[in-house]
């Protein structure tokens, strides 16, 4: 078998890692990434660790980012974030990962798609995913990233330079609507059980929010004990479906089963000492909320970035579960988020205007690192099914 190869960058970016590639490297029919991509990730694996490939056997670890200049006025780069599935050949484009939008803005300075001027680079990033715009700023040094600093992330060992994320605009990211049913709290009806209350939200990245003891849970599960709970992560993946179509992501149930990056599904409960994966415990009285999250499947041992940010922006939403649960420890400023991973904290800024509720940004801050370059190697089967030598 004879392998072909296609230059990469591997990154992490939050808690999150993935291949950056140039979008010149590639077939410009997105259709025909699927075979290239999926090899190159170590997917379709019945494993589920990818092991032949560059993916980590996790859905945070599955990732691909696909950079080219823009040639929009008022943009840098066009980014498109690509999740690939793990036991599946499939690739999934239909949201947007804030953890590895973090690493797009050093990776374009890097490889020489942005100049930077001074110390300091401002990279204006559009994820073509979501149609919205993503401002990243970050120290440079000589007109190259600069990436040892002294931020500390939760679930990333070590600090970093830190990178500030501005998602501007970030309403209806997936589905046009901030609120895409036009309610901060609806009744899904989900077969074999009763009509649970949940608040769906669309900002940077489609969320329904559920309350964790309304599915049987404390909201204090790790990721672990939530793995053993197959009955419950099956109930949990059809609230998920259910919310998709109402929504309008999905047309029903069982395309929405298709659709797995988007909804995320996100537990949420007041606030209460909780434990982490690494065995500290988050006291109750330093945080807002408790949540835990569940993404393709899985759940997350680091809140996803996005879901951040629509945690945060829902919680600014009268009405909603969010806001209900953050409500006794609520206080000004940023959002102080506690996960598996430790305490995220996160800005939104949300108005009421003319009627409606208004998400005008979400901010904060990452770390990224460029890990290695040079080029990954696919099986040639799957470079010759696509029509790019």
């Amino acid at each position: 078998m004879i392998q072909r190869s296609l230059p990469a960058v591997f990154m992490r970016g939050g808690t999150s890692k993935a291949l950056m590639l140039h979008a010149r490297d590639l077939p410009p029919d997105q259709a025909e990434w699927t075979p290239l991509l999926t090899a190159a990730m170590g997917t379709p694996d019945p494993y589920g660790r990818q092991l032949d490939g560059m993916g980590g056997g996790v859905s945070s670890l599955s990732k691909v980012c696909v950079l080219a200049p823009s040639q929009r006025p008022g943009v840098d780069v066009d980014y498109t974030f690509v999740q690939v599935m793990i036991k599946e050949a499939r690739l999934d484009l239909s949201g947007n990962c804030g953890n590895m939008s973090s690493a797009v803005g050093p990776f374009a300075v890097d490889e020489g798609i942005v100049a930077p001027r001074g110390d300091t680079a401002s990279v204006n990033i559009l994820n073509t995913n979501t149609g919205k715009m993503i401002r990243a700023m970050f120290p440079v040094e000589g007109g190259r990233t600069r990436y040892d600093g002294d931020l500390v992330i939760p679930g990333v060992s070590g600090s970093g330079a830190p990178i500030r994320l501005d998602f501007l605009d970030p309403g209806g990211a997936t589905t046009g609507r901030l609120l895409p049913t036009g309610r901060a709290l609806d009744r899904l009806d989900v077969p074999g059980m009763a009509a649970v209350e949940a608040s769906m939200v669309d900002a940077a990245n489609a969320t329904v929010f559920v309350r964790a003891n309304d599915v049987g849970l404390t909201g204090l599960e790790l990721p672990e004990e939530l793995e053993r709970r197959r009955g419950v992560l099956a109930l949990l993946e059809m609230i998920r479906r259910e919310a998709s179509v109402e929504m309008g992501i999905a047309a029903d149930a069982a395309r929405a089963g298709r659709i797995t990056t988007v909804p995320f599904l996100c537990l949420v409960r007041p606030a209460l000492d909780s434990p982490t994966v690494s065995g500290q415990m988050v006291p109750g009285e330093e945080v807002d909320l408790v949540v835990r999250v569940i993404s393709n499947g899985q759940p997350h041992r680091a809140l996803p970035v996005t879901v951040s940010l629509c945690t945060a922006v829902a919680a600014e939403i009268d009405g909603t579960v969010v806001s209900e649960a953050a409500a006794s420890a609520r206080r000004e400023g940023s959002l102080r988020v506690a996960m598996p991973s430790g305490v995220l904290d996160v800005e939104a800024r949300v108005r009421w205007d003319n009627g409606q509720w208004i998400a005008s940004a979400g901010s904060f801050y990452r770390t990224a690192r460029r890990l290695f370059d040079g080029r990954v190697w696919v099986p040639g089967r799957a470079a010759d099914s696509s029509k790019r030598p």
